[in-house]
């Protein structure tokens, strides 16, 4: 199989696993559901109500330092594809130590702060060197809850936008070809990846979700038509009365863009 970057990482090295035309088998592979949950056994309850439906999960800072790298055991175990979103951001030689701890948990996406600059994006890049099987590495550029008035509070004075491509052209640099972005930069970061880029957008709502606090969102089939490679949806899912039917309404407005 001829590797193509805009193919879902679980499926880049089956051969004959999914028909061609199985848009929501691909669009399974495409969907991540964040376990943004206080303890493993409510990720495990949300799990077991996905279960079928939904094959990648994200596990972030809450989940991981409740319950540690167990956690991601049982997920392993069912054959799903982990997700590791931790955001290092610390001086180079720790994040790099964190980077190759992370690789032996058998993940396979985790992230690092694009905002930890050039030195640390590079040893984070230079820490799965030699790495058989490594994570997809991808670096965070500005989080979905900023919005103008919150990038400028921080001191900056560039808008997201502005500031979402400084960081993807400091990741690429870096050797990192992976990037998270809200839908709003989706396709100018795929402008300046091009094809190789993976991007994991999370911000989904679907039509007439609430909010909550992400304030530069896009539907599922909005932020796969400006060219996202994943998407990664939370609690319109999760506090749903019925997880796993929401989901299979996000995958089947997914498969009508794919």
């Amino acid at each position: 199989m001829t590797y193509d970057s805009s193919m879902p990482i679980s499926m880049r090295n089956e051969t004959t696993a999914s028909p061609a035309n199985d848009l929501r088998a691909l669009a399974r592979q495409r969907l991540i559901v964040a376990l943004d949950v206080p303890d493993a056994a409510s990720a495990a309850a949300l799990v077991d109500r996905l279960e079928g439906t939904c094959s990648w999960f994200k596990v972030g800072l809450e989940l991981f330092v409740a319950s540690g790298p167990a956690v991601l055991e049982p997920l392993l175990n069912r054959g799903h594809s982990v997700f590791l979103d931790l955001k290092l951001h610390d001086i180079p030689n720790t994040v790099a130590g964190a980077v190759r701890s992370a690789s032996a948990l058998g993940v396979r996406m985790m992230t690092v702060h694009a905002a930890g600059g050039p030195a640390m994006l590079a040893a984070a890049r230079g820490a799965l060197e030699g790495v058989t099987n490594p994570p997809e590495l991808l670096a965070v550029t500005v989080l979905t809850s900023m919005d103008q008035p919150q990038v400028n509070a921080i001191g900056l004075s560039r808008t997201p936008a502005e500031q979402v491509e400084l960081l993807a052209r400091m990741g690429l640099e870096a050797g990192i070809r992976g990037f998270v972005c809200s839908p709003q930069e989706v396709a100018n970061l795929r402008a300046l990846t091009g094809p190789e880029g993976v991007l994991v957008v999370p911000g989904i709502r679907p039509a007439g979700a609430d909010t909550g606090d992400q304030k530069r969102i896009a539907t599922p089939a909005e932020a796969l038509r400006m060219g996202a490679n994943y998407l990664v949806v939370g609690r319109p899912i999760t506090q749903a009365l019925d997880p796993a039917k929401v989901a299979a309404a996000i995958l089947d407005e997914m498969a009508a863009v794919l």
